[in-house]
């Protein structure tokens, strides 16, 4: 059986969703002619952890580690717990302080592509060893955080090894990268480091069509889209639905992940339908930015909201099928147009009305509709939010409140682990 090494940094008992993906494909891999052996730090920097998921790592499978310097204690120092915030990927849009603004600066200018990059001289090394030790045929790198893919950029031209880039997200037009106080210098090393690994890579996989085309002008690689998935939910028995009328949010929800529209529809409807006012509550399951909560407030919902710090990925998953309605929220921005969060295709799976809120032409709202999973609207959308929400309402007074996802099965781990083995035939 050919051997394929994972280069990742997220691994259990990271929390969140970027260690879920690589988590079920090294788990499906050997089902479809291919054995994976695992490359990742031994001590990084998480800032979420899950120690249930150290139960669903993969038997079998060698899973080599190697140290890690990770700047993040020394930010500690500095900066205190403003740290974790940047850590945790919560940017205020505005209203920054002096230590934030030079945390972003320091952030953008002096880690590119990010603080791992001390990672990447140790780690090829080590990895040339695997490679000769295990006889790896092909490796992939998984990012972010990108400086994995210079592992895999300096690897490949030292050994001759087939490379494959997995992008979890994009790059250089990911929506942060505007708040990092890039210099002119910044921008165009990450832009060349970019332009480097798309066009050394043999293969290069994307989560979304919007970051494949944004490639394309980069690149004659070829590029396959893998859309993350979902697991089969395997508790004993199905979690009973909420009795109040709860609009869920279940993740991180960031600075400028902020639907105005909704919380004002939300207001409106509160002081015209007294009933809805005592049923409905907006549930948050994670973590949540004070200038989101602040927006919640100012328009008279705080007794309305339940905040839930964040959850193992199994209490986020019982979440999700005993609320009423999931939301699932972007920033309203182009460059965000490709972002299909992770948890959406949980939400699919857990055949709970989705209400996706993001920018125009939004990947992730569009799924939405194709499977029939709920309703996408815009931020400048409102009379039309207003009447979908009554109608739920409606259903769920009359105990009515289910669907029907349609061709959600393409979307499990497993499937697309065989979509993924299927690529690795012609790398």
């Amino acid at each position: 059986m050919p051997k394929v090494l994972v280069i990742t940094y997220y691994w259990p008992p990271a929390g969140g969703p970027g260690v879920q993906r690589w988590l079920s494909f090294t788990r499906y891999l050997r089902e479809f002619g291919y054995q994976p052996v695992v490359f990742i730090p031994e001590n990084p920097h998480y800032p979420l952890k899950d120690e249930s998921l150290l139960a669903d790592m993969p038997e079998g499978i060698t899973v080599y580690k190697q140290k890690i310097f990770e700047p993040y204690s020394l930010a500690k120092r500095l900066f205190g717990n403003k740290a974790d915030t940047i850590s945790s990927g919560i940017i205020k849009e505005e209203s920054q302080s002096w230590s934030e603004r030079l945390m972003l600066w320091i952030r953008g200018n002096l880690f590119i592509p990010d603080a791992r990059k001390y990672w990447v001289g140790p780690a090829s090394k080590e990895v040339r060893r695997i490679i000769q030790q295990e006889q790896i045929e092909t490796l992939i790198t998984t990012g972010p955080p990108h400086s994995i893919h210079l592992i895999g950029f300096k690897v490949s031209r030292q050994t001759g090894v087939k490379w494959i880039a997995d992008f979890r997200d994009p790059w250089t037009s990911i929506g942060y990268h505007s708040k990092l106080k890039l210099s002119s210098y910044a921008l165009k090393k990450h832009k060349r480091l970019e332009r480097q690994v798309l066009n050394a890579a043999d293969k290069i996989i994307t989560t979304s069509k919007t970051t494949r085309d944004e490639f394309r002008q980069i690149t004659k690689k070829p590029i396959k889209v893998l859309t993350n998935g979902y697991e089969p939910f395997t508790a004993k028995e199905t979690p009973k639905l909420d009795q109040e009328f709860t609009l869920s949010f279940i993740g991180s929800l960031l600075s400028g992940r902020n639907p105005l529209n909704l919380w004002k529809v939300i207001s409106e409807l509160i002081k015209e339908e007294p009933e809805l006012s005592e049923k409905l509550k907006i549930k948050i399951v994670g973590l949540i930015s004070e200038d989101v909560l602040q927006s919640i407030h100012q328009y008279g919902l705080k007794d309305h909201t339940i905040v839930i710090p964040y959850v193992s990925h199994k209490e986020a998953q019982v979440y999700q099928r005993s609320s009423q309605v999931l939301l699932l929220l972007e920033i309203d921005r182009a460059e965000c147009k490709g972002i299909i969060p992770g948890k959406l295709f949980e939400y699919m799976s857990a055949e709970r009305p989705i209400l996706a809120i993001g920018p125009n032409s939004w990947e992730a709202g569009q799924i939405v509709e194709t499977t029939k999973s709920g309703v996408y609207f815009g931020y400048d959308t409102s009379e039309e939010l207003k009447i979908q929400l009554m109608e739920w309402y409606e259903q769920y007074r009359q105990e009515k409140l289910y669907l029907n996802p349609h061709s959600i099965g393409r979307y499990s781990r497993r499937s697309l682990t065989e979509k993924l083995a299927e690529e690795l035939k012609w790398v």
